[in-house]
């Protein structure tokens, strides 16, 4: 090997761990804010994280990331409360059909297109912050509600395959039920673990979820403590904010990523 390969070779080193180490920090900066959000307002670690991940590398890896953060925050959430059996009797179906979609969903993250994920994903999150800025106020029927929650299970795990996200349409549907706030929070926690857990499943099964799929391999895990810590500060924030006022911020900052998103992938496909 000559002077100049060697040369060629140790700067490509030094910019391929200088690459990794400022995408590192990029992870456990988000993971830290999508921790302090979810710690004020009980969601939005998944959805803000892929979201912001999405801009420095695949919606796929981002959601590899994504899974042990999202499952220990969110199995936290779903125990920290009295309901949860009564939960699960009443919203079995809605978890069912989760699982069922995300695991066999035509698309995923895997297999969709880059750009496509990104603007889906986009598209997602600016339905969901509409919602929220709207504030609108939604009631589901309690006739037929199985069959509702089993249809809105299908359709949530459908979009999680493809977008990693599942905010929609389970949250506004549990929204809907007319439950009390604390079991809201606690079926929050509820849908987002069965979905992290079916998510989880699903990249298994298509081979992402491995140390060589991800450069820096584990040491990708530093986005836990990041998320953990940034969510025990949220939750000592939640009594000293305006919740309100926070929420609109939160869904303004929502539907601007997404609105970045969706035409950043029309760029990227145009220009293609």
């Amino acid at each position: 090997m000559t002077t100049a390969n060697i040369d060629q070779n140790g700067a490509a080193a030094i910019v391929g761990s200088g690459q990794e180490a400022f995408i590192l920090g990029v992870v456990v900066a988000v993971f830290l804010l999508a921790g302090l959000v979810k710690g004020v307002v009980g969601l939005g670690l998944p959805t803000l994280s892929m979201g912001l991940l999405a801009s420095v590398m695949s919606p796929a890896h981002a959601a590899v990331i994504l899974i042990l953060p999202s499952f220990l925050t969110n199995a936290w959430q779903m125990w920290d409360g009295a309901a949860l059996g009564q939960l699960v009797r009443r919203l079995w179906p809605l978890q069912l059909g989760v699982i069922a979609a995300t695991l066999w969903a035509p698309v995923s993250l895997v297999t969709l297109d880059a750009n496509v994920a990104s603007a889906g994903l986009g598209a997602a999150l600016m339905v969901y912050a509409v919602l929220g800025l709207a504030a609108v106020p939604l009631s589901a029927p309690r006739r037929g509600e199985r069959l509702l929650s089993g249809a809105t299970g299908l359709v949530t795990g459908a979009i999680t395959a493809a977008t990693g996200v599942f905010v929609f349409p389970a949250v506004p549907y549990l929204q809907a039920l007319s439950l009390t706030k604390d079991e809201l929070v606690q079926a929050l926690g509820l849908s987002f673990t069965v979905s992290t857990l079916a998510l989880f499943a699903r990249l298994v099964l298509e081979g992402s979820f491995t140390a060589g799929a991800m450069p820096g391999g584990w040491g990708w895990l530093a986005a836990l403590p990041a998320a953990l810590l940034g969510m025990a500060a949220g939750q000592m924030l939640r009594g000293r904010l305006d919740e309100r006022n926070f929420k609109r911020l939160f869904f303004a900052g929502l539907l601007a990523i997404g609105l970045y998103m969706v035409i950043g992938s029309a760029i990227r496909w145009l220009a293609g």
